[in-house]
């Protein structure tokens, strides 16, 4: 897997290569870019699929000691590594994670043409439900990710209700989920910069106010939502759309958070009628 060397360390990420629109895929905590292999399997005949591993828990490589991992050090990253890699006009794809967002709050969505938020943290839920604030916990005690973590090797623990159940509706095989969770649960180092991201997060109401700025983004939106979701409030779909000018909705059905593993051909198929109409519109 190709590496590129930041600001903050190095960030591992497959690129499918070619001539197509850019999509850049980002992921949820403590995951990786594998979230996204059905949808790049897809997709990658007629789009160039970038797609990171962000350094949120399930990275292999630990970030610099001094490395800024906070909520909007990590949302400025990735415009350090769009400009990296010398990409442009990219369609930027979140999933689970939300903080890329504030790449339009600090407005250094320069590299940006097109947006995806496709059940991810929004507003004031970040982290997101149960799971989040489990996370969150363990992150405050000694030793209670690195516990966490051990726990997520065993089926029973990945799959309860509250915990990685409410993250998809279909079980996620075996050796992608000990891909996801193997980083933090054996490299403390890893468990380091999940700890540096979370202890970040701001309080609800200073969240509430960088996703207000966010307005000022006029290119093409995409909400793509799961009416089923536990961690991802449906009204907030609806709430992003009504932010931005030059929004729009779509709803799938029959998916929890992770649609990518849940329903991944409808999440191709919206993804395929966004693009092209945004270029067009675009001229």
């Amino acid at each position: 897997m190709p590496e590129v060397e930041l600001s903050a360390g190095p960030i591992e990420y497959e690129d499918t290569g070619g001539e197509g629109p850019v999509l850049v895929l980002l992921h949820g905590l403590t995951i990786n870019g594998t979230v996204w292999r059905h949808v790049v399997a897809d997709l990658r005949g007629d789009y160039r699929c970038v797609v990171p591993t962000w350094p949120i828990g399930g990275h292999r490589k630990p970030m610099n000691p001094d490395a800024d991992l906070s909520l909007r050090g990590l949302a400025l990253l990735i415009d350090e590594f769009l400009e990296k890699l010398g990409l442009t006009d990219v369609t930027l794809v979140l999933n689970d994670w939300g903080g890329g967002q504030l790449l339009l709050s600090e407005d250094r969505a320069d590299r940006v043409g097109r947006l995806v938020l496709s059940a991810c943290e929004a507003f004031d839920n970040y982290p997101p439900g149960l799971p989040g604030a489990a996370i969150g916990l363990a992150c405050k005690i000694p030793g209670g990710l690195k516990t966490t973590m051990s726990l997520l090797r065993f089926k029973a623990f990945q799959r309860a209700p509250g915990a990685w159940g409410w993250m998809s509706k279909r079980a996620v095989p075996s050796e992608i989920m000990d891909s996801w969770f193997r980083p933090a649960r054996t490299d403390p180092q890893i468990r380091r910069d999940l700890v540096k991201y979370v202890k970040s997060v701001p309080p609800k109401d200073v969240l509430l106010e960088l996703a207000d700025r966010m307005k000022s983004f006029d290119r093409p939106v995409l909400v793509v939502w799961a009416p089923e979701d536990k961690l991802m409030p449906r009204e907030h779909g609806r709430r992003l759309v009504d932010l931005f000018p030059d929004a729009r909705l779509v709803e799938i059905e029959d998916s929890y958070t992770l649609i990518p593993e849940d329903q991944p051909a409808e999440f191709a198929k919206a993804m395929r009628e966004f693009v092209p109409t945004a270029h067009r519109t675009r001229g």
